[in-house]
């Protein structure tokens, strides 16, 4: 009882056989109850171990004979596998007849029993063969190798098996014979067994313990020798049987015919046999392949084929042995190809399930379902041979060789794409597809990783027309499938597609435009659809690397779908849904509009993930996306349809991303997009010059490594396509490149550096056809660089920037562009002022190496305005471009440009060297006024009738001639006061006096141009030029820089500045004078004052040729139109004369002096026209010297003063003076002519006509007549004014205006000529007295003389409305006359010529006494009116011819001829008037009468009074005696009734009392 558990088991195990015995001997009584109870006690023995081995057979035996007694057959099945499993003590005999009874069991009746046997049976194999591998196990490391047996020996020796292997091998061995129908060596007692169990038995033996057939050689023995054999034997009847050729009477014998169970369990078990033996049978298999593919053929049953595929499913789920397959067969020489026979298999297997039932296969009676389980199974099993190929490729693609894979990928595409190709259209289930697709994308991936071009495009073309809509005609993927054709006839069966029309099983979730013209109109898009671009688009993300070629196919099709998604670019590149309104035939459903956000996301990753492939890949990329964009253009050119902008939106995603390394891809890339830019269709440009301003920026906003300012190249790479952009006619182009350069200059403007010439010849890169939107953003772009960039340019690019702003000066689309420019101009010569010291360095630095490298390579320096300092060449440039500007066609800007050019040349001149001054006057200043010129005289006269808009235009600029003469004056001006200001530097040069004679030259012509205001400002010039004062008189204003030796002209310019801009400080500017001026002497050695004189007569000879030629009469007939000088023009012309006079005094001869003459008289004598006569003539009544005639007359003055102080030699110019003068006064009667042009009197002229007036020189001539008054005054008694007989000349000319009197156009000019002639008389006389012996003066007496006969007896009458004040005024004026001639003359009449002497006495005569002609006109009665002047003259008369000092008989002559005519005119009058009273009556007689009569009474008194006076001897007898006849007479009158008569005749009577007492010596008679 002490005893343990395992001491008892060992016990009870020793004696178990007596144990046991008891409970046989209870089976033995086949009762029942009994049998059950003891089979029961025996079962708890076995399972506590108590059994021996002898108990073992025992037991056995008695089951066996319950076995054949057919009693309690589960329980003895239960009983069997007890003792079987619980122990391993049953081997050999035992064992194989337990086995047996379970064999033998499973063929009774009962069908509970059957079963039950069947999986005790199976159980039992098991255990047989487990007990081996746990024997296996145990020894392991223990076992010896067994002797080698002959291998071609019928039946292995097993002697040197260990038992439990012994077991299994003869169990095998058993099944084997018993499958093959043969008897078996162990297993005696069988009676019956199918085949079907036992090769189910075989197979699961083989599928569960491979490891026994590989690591026993006697089994692997068994495997080749019994195993094959015996599959293929079975397999046979497969083999030859054919479906649809059943046998008929004439074979010759019935085929056997297959049978679905035997061949199933066949399949199987060679399906294990490959999976495990592969390496053990290698021929076998081949066979067994072949077998296989055989099976799939059209012609085998349907079943047959379905088995065989789901077989080659088991196969194909296994990579490795597919490699093998590959390298065992397919690669070998002579053998067969197994690996791509299986794949044709399968392809022509899926392709007859398509094909359409015809005639003949009436066999084909499957169900759809069956066609539903093969095409899953197939399918698998497709998607199985290439999922895993690149499965295993993952893990041992370096191990394996290279030539494994290529020689699998060429041995099965083929036929897979078919099958594939085929599965996906018909595929209508989502999973499916997606494993179909899967399987697409690992074959393409491999090809591509294995380079195997053709392949890989295949697949992925397929992948591509299944993402596309059916039948959609894209080109690439035609010609992509014309490569795969061969695809489509495999096996020489060709295939005729069912199309399982797509459309009708999938869900259509989209509809929309199809990118390429269809057909249809418009275009279907599947789920299935989506589904495939979504693998595209999973492919080309994942395998973007193996790609290659193949991303032209992949991006097609990704084009022309997100085109039919509508899709459309946004910021970047990336693609987003378009709006609904984007085309009436895009609908889209709510599944595909949740998903493309997604799918959009998706392609963005594609194109960012591109900065993961390697160079070559992504260059792949990049011209699949150029050439994909070259068809989209080539579609967009002929119509007007939306073009498709992926490509260019995924070339600038993709050119973002990789900004990194942009340099491998950014020559394709822009060279791309320019083209893209040039496109006709707008949109297209617009995305190209999107994606190409975008990816500039980009890249130089992008931190690269080295960062741009130290890589040169590649900024300047960056930068270039955006000059490129510049060829671009289109104008939203250039708007986009200009946008662009504004936002660098905003973002990178510090740090373009050597990008600056680029960016500026951007901007600079205007036309006139670009509009202004365009011109307008290009301008805030240089405004920009102007106000914030130029310090940080570097200084080269100056002169772009001076060139780029002239441009948008002279660009015509916008004036205030125009205007606005040239005030940055201005800005910009003022940064040049203020840091013109960095400049020069920095430039001179440039130049040293430019001017190196041009002669390493032997060549000159190449560079506008060449030897001079750089720097200075910056201001010529500007200076150059201002230029330009003032010969622009519109006139503000000229003017605008202009003054900017001469303020600019006046603020910063003095920074320039002394020889680019040269240029500055040749090259800049007269090549402008050459311009000009040229432009003025050739300019239109057309009238313009507004000025753009609604601008109107003044008359005095309306035409292009007038706003060019604007220019003209403002040039000649600005050129002039430079000449002027800075005359002392000028000086210094070689050429002034050349450039002096241009300069005066260029006025000469713009005076003589037929433009008042050119003309006149010509002259304005001239003055100013003529101002200019040596430079020596100056110098002492600024004491400190005289002391640095500074030019006058800069110490101005330290006072004067530009256009309102305060200069820089003195200070600085007065060191950088003395830096450039230090060395050089600015001061000519006192001795050598620079002569003038060439300049000046050079000047005079300018004047004189422009006075000649504008007071030159026009020679031409009436109706030509005649160019007339103004008077303005005259008057500034003359005035110009003293200043210049003061200059050539010293060499101004008798030969000038009459040129002057010329050029005054013919100025005074042009008309003035009648429009303008009221401004210059204030009132044609009022006496007033226009300015000009007071300029002739000052300019006369200035001369005659400096030859008044003038030497002797001088002196002889007086007379030629006087002469001038003369002139002038004879105008004051005789008008001046100009040439052949008809004048009118101011008076009557209308001033709306455009007449010429001649202007009143009545105040001229009188004017002038005073100044030769006064002239004479002081030069009578010169030399030359004698010899000249310049008296005689004055006289004649006053004889002029004394002789018209009355009928002087101003009676002030009679009146005063003759005041002026007594003047001149009182002056002169005295003089002529003196040389009366000379002879000098002979010639004047006449002249004197008739200048007195005209005068005081003149033809002219005077006005009928005369006052009697008035007429008393003129009277007094003749009786002055007279009294000159009686105190200035008749008492020194023996210095006189006896002839003048007696035209005087004549002329008194003829004043006292009334005409000798009784004729009664008005003209007697005018002299009949003068009393006073009668009385006058008779006195006289009477004082000089009764005088003591008559000297010659003759004189006396005179006198008493002179009385006896007077006294018999008054006897006749006095006699015609007492008849005429008397006959009258009462009626008073014509006031003339009584005047005529009154005046002889007065006449008689006054002859009586002198008569009284004069010495008795002096009067001659026989006047006494008319005397005294007359008293008669008289007395006959005293019955008058005038008082006034009665008066006159008691004057006339009152003196006759001295007659009543007789003289003292008595006459004796009356007679003589």
């Amino acid at each position: 009882v002490g005893w343990g558990k395992k001491t008892c088991q060992k016990v009870l195990r020793y004696n178990s056989s007596e144990a046991v015995q008891p409970f046989l001997m209870g089976c033995g009584t086949k009762e029942p109850k009994i049998t059950q109870l003891c089979l029961a006690a025996i079962q708890r023995l076995m399972s506590h171990e108590v059994v021996s081995e002898a108990a073992a057979g025992n037991i056995i035996n008695m089951l066996w004979q319950l076995m054949e007694n057919g009693l309690e057959e589960l329980k003895l099945l239960q009983t069997v596998l007890v003792l079987l499993t619980t122990n391993t003590i049953v081997h050999d005999e035992v064992l194989s007849k337990a086995i047996v009874l379970c064999f033998r069991l499973h063929f009774t009746k009962d069908n509970i029993t059957n079963n039950t046997a069947a999986a005790t049976v199976r159980q039992v194999v098991t255990v047989v063969f487990e007990r081996m591998v746990a024997e296996d196990q145990k020894f392991k490391g223990l076992t010896e190798e067994p002797p080698a047996v002959p291998g071609n020996s019928n039946r292995r020796s097993v002697s040197s098996l260990r038992p439990s292997a012994k077991d299994a091998y003869m169990l095998f061995q058993d099944l084997c014979q018993l499958v093959n129908a043969d008897a078996p060596y162990w297993l005696v007692g069988m009676t019956e067994m199918t085949r079907t169990f036992g090769l189910e038995l075989l197979e699961s033996v083989l599928n569960d313990f491979p490891e026994v057939f590989l690591q026993h050689q006697e089994f692997s023995f068994l495997l080749k020798e019994r195993v094959c054999p015996l599959v293929i034997k079975l397999f046979s009847p497969n083999i030859k049987f054919r479906q649809g050729s059943s046998s008929s009477a004439s074979s010759p014998a019935p085929v056997e015919k297959p049978y679905f169970p035997i061949c199933m369990r066949l399949l199987r078990v060679v399906s294990v046999l490959i999976k495990h033996f592969y390496s053990l049978l290698v021929t076998e298999c081949e066979i067994f392949l072949s077998l296989l593919v055989k099976f799939l053929d059209g012609e085998k049953p349907q079943w047959l084929r379905a088995v065989a595929v789901e077989s080659v499913h088991r196969l194909c789920v296994q990579p490795h042995l597919l490699q093998s397959f590959c390298q065992s067969y397919d690669m070998k020489q002579h053998s067969t190809k197994v690996f791509r026979d299986i794949v044709n298999a399968l392809g022509s297997f899926i392709q007859s399930l398509f094909i359409l039932p015809g005639a003949g296969n009436t066999s084909s009676t499957s169900t759809p379902d069956t066609v539903r389980h093969q095409i899953k199974c197939v399918m698998t099993c497709v998607c199985g041979v290439a999922v895993f190929c690149p499965r295993v490729d993952a893990v041992c693609v370096f191990a394996v060789a290279h030539e494994v894979w290529e020689e699998m990928v060429n041995a099965c595409w083929c036929g897979l794409l078919a099958a594939l190709s085929l599965l996906l259209d018909a595929s209508t289930d989502e999973t499916a597809t997606e494993s179909i697709l899967k399987a697409e994308l690992s074959v393409a991936s491999l090809c591509g990783r294995l380079s195997l071009v053709t392949p890989r495009d295949a697949f992925i073309t397929a992948i591509c027309k299944a993402s596309l809509p059916p039948h959609y005609a894209l080109t690439v993927l035609s010609n992509a499938a014309n490569l795969s054709n061969k695809v489509y006839s495999i096996q020489g069966q060709s295939v005729q597609m069912v199309s399982p029309s797509s459309e009708s099983h999938q869900q259509v979730i989209a509809v929309g435009q199809p990118l390429t013209a269809q057909p249809q109109g418009t275009v279907v898009l599947t789920a299935k659809n989506i589904q495939c671009m979504r693998t595209l688009l999973n492919l080309a993300h994942c395998h973007g690397a193996y790609l290659g070629t193949s991303w032209q196919l992949v991006l097609a099709t990704l084009q022309h779908l997100v085109w039919i998604l509508g899709l459309k670019p946004a910021v970047g590149g990336v693609l987003k849904p378009g709006r609904a309104v984007e085309g009436p035939s895009t609908v889209l459903t709510t599944a595909v509009m949740t998903d493309l956000p997604v799918i959009s996301n998706i392609l963005s990753r594609l194109f960012e993930s591109s900065q993961y492939l390697d160079d070559v890949s992504l260059h792949h990329l990049i011209n699949a996306l150029c050439s994909l964009s070259m068809e989209a253009m080539e579609m967009a050119y002929g119509n007007n349809k939306e073009p498709s902008l992926f490509a260019v939106a995924k070339l600038l995603e993709t050119g973002l991303v990789n900004m990194d390394r942009i340099e491998i891809l950014w020559r394709p890339l822009t060279a791309h997009l320019l083209e893209v830019c040039q496109h006709p269709n707008a949109r297209m440009r617009e995305w190209g010059a999107e994606a190409i301003t975008s990816l500039i920026k980009a890249g130089l906003s992008f931190k690269h490594e080295p960062p741009l300012s130290q890589n040169q190249r590649l900024q300047l790479l960056l930068l270039n396509p955006l000059k490129e952009l510049s060829n671009v006619l289109h104008t939203d182009i250039r708007q986009k490149q200009l946008e662009c350069v504004l936002q660098i200059l905003q973002n990178q403007g510090d740090s373009l550096g050597p990008g600056w010439p680029l960016v500026l010849g951007v901007i600079g890169a205007i036309r006139n056809d670009q509009g202004e939107s365009l011109i307008r953003t290009a301008f805030q772009c240089l405004q920009l660089v102007v106000t914030d960039f130029l310090p940080t340019m570097p200084c080269m690019c100056l002169q772009i920037v001076v060139d780029v702003a002239g441009s948008f000066g002279l660009q015509n689309q916008e004036l205030n562009i125009s205007l606005t420019s040239i005030g940055l101009l201005w800005n910009i010569s003022d940064y040049f002022f203020q840091r013109g010291e960095a400049i020069t360095e920095e430039l001179e630095r440039e130049e040293a190496v430019l001017l190196k490298q041009a002669q390493d390579k032997g060549e000159p320096l190449n560079r506008p305005f060449h030897p001079a300092p750089p720097f200075d060449c910056l201001w010529l440039c500007l200076y150059a471009k201002l230029g330009e500007l003032c010969v622009d066609p519109r006139p503000a800007v000229r003017k605008s440009a202009g003054q900017t050019m001469f303020s600019t040349i006046a603020a910063h001149g003095t920074l320039l060297q002394p020889l680019t001054w040269n240029i500055v006057v040749w090259k800049v200043l007269f090549h402008l006024l050459n311009c000009v010129r040229k432009s003025s005289t050739t300019a239109d006269k057309e009238k313009i009738e507004s000025g753009g808009g609604n601008i109107l235009i003044h008359h005095s600029r309306d035409t292009a001639e007038k706003q060019w003469a604007e220019t003209w004056v403002l040039t000649l001006a600005g050129v002039a006061r430079i000449f002027n200001t800075r005359r002392y530097l000028l000086q210094q040069l070689g050429d002034f006096f050349k450039a002096w004679e241009v300069l005066l030259d260029h006025i000469q012509s713009a005076a003589l141009s037929k433009n008042n205001e050119v003309s006149l400002a010509a002259l304005k010039s001239f003055q100013e030029i003529l101002q200019l004062v040596t430079p020596m008189k100056d110098m002492d204003k600024l004491d400190v820089l005289a002391a640095m030796d500074v030019p006058p002209v800069l110490m101005e310019s330290l006072q004067g500045s530009g256009p309102g801009r305060p200069l820089v400080r003195s200070d600085s500017l007065a060191e950088r004078l003395v830096q450039r001026y230090g060395a050089q002497p600015s001061l000519p050695p006192p001795g050598e004052e620079l002569d003038d004189s060439a300049l000046w007569w050079s000047a005079w000879n300018t004047w004189y040729r422009i006075g000649t030629e504008c007071t030159r009469p026009p020679s031409g007939g009436k109706d030509k139109l005649v160019f007339v000088p103004s008077q303005p023009f005259l008057t500034a012309l003359i005035q110009i004369f003293p200043a210049l006079y003061q200059h050539i005094a010293g060499g101004f001869s008798m030969e000038d002096l009459k040129k002057l003459g010329v050029i005054l008289h013919g100025a005074v004598s042009v008309p003035i026209s009648s429009d303008s006569s009221p401004f210059i003539l204030p009132s044609y009544t009022e006496a007033v010297l226009t300015s000009l005639q007071e300029a002739v007359l000052t300019a006369l003055d200035v001369l005659q003063k400096a030859i008044c102080v003038g030497s002797e030699n001088l002196q002889v110019m007086y007379p030629a003076i006087f002469e001038q003068l003369l002139l002038f006064v004879e105008f004051s009667c005789k008008p001046p002519q100009y040439g052949k042009m008809e004048t009118k009197h101011v008076a009557n002229a209308k001033y709306n006509q455009a007449e010429w007036v001649a202007l009143n020189y009545v105040p001229f001539a009188e004017r002038s007549l005073e100044v030769l008054v006064d002239l004479y005054h002081k030069t009578a008694c010169h030399k030359a004014v004698i010899n000249e007989k310049a008296l005689q000349n004055i006289i004649k000319t006053l004889r002029i205006p004394l002789g018209l009197k009355y009928a002087c156009p101003a009676e002030s000019t009679w009146k005063l000529a003759v005041s002026s002639l007594l003047k001149v008389l009182s002056i002169g006389l005295p003089v002529a007295r003196q040389q009366a012996s000379s002879g000098k003066f002979d010639t004047m007496w006449p002249e004197l003389a008739n200048a007195f006969e005209d005068f005081l007896f003149t033809k002219s009458t005077p006005p009928d409305n005369r006052s009697i004040q008035e007429f008393q005024r003129n009277e007094a004026i003749d009786v002055e006359v007279v009294q000159l001639i009686s105190t200035e003359i008749l008492p020194f009449a023996n210095f006189i010529p006896k002839e003048f002497v007696g035209r005087i006495m004549s002329m008194l005569n003829k004043g006292s006494i009334h005409s000798q002609s009784s004729s009664f006109t008005e003209a007697e009665m005018d002299i009949r009116m003068r009393e006073e002047f009668s009385k006058v003259c008779f006195e006289t008369l009477l004082q000089f011819s009764f005088s003591n000092k008559v000297s010659t008989p003759q004189e006396g002559y005179i006198s008493r001829m002179a009385l006896s005519v007077l006294l018999q005119r008054a006897q006749d009058v006095l006699r015609r008037f007492v008849n005429d009273e008397r006959l009258s009556g009462r009626c008073p007689l014509p006031r003339q009468q009584v005047t005529e009569i009154i005046f002889v009474l007065k006449a008689i008194s006054t002859l009586m009074d002198s008569l009284k006076k004069t010495q008795p001897e002096n009067v001659d007898g026989n006047v006494w005696a008319q005397v005294i006849a007359l008293y008669p007479t008289l007395v006959e009158c005293i019955t008058c009734s005038s008082p006034e008569v009665s008066s006159a005749l008691k004057d006339a009577l009152g003196p006759f009392k001295d007659f009543m007492q007789p003289p003292v010596s008595k006459v004796q008679n009356g007679e003589s």
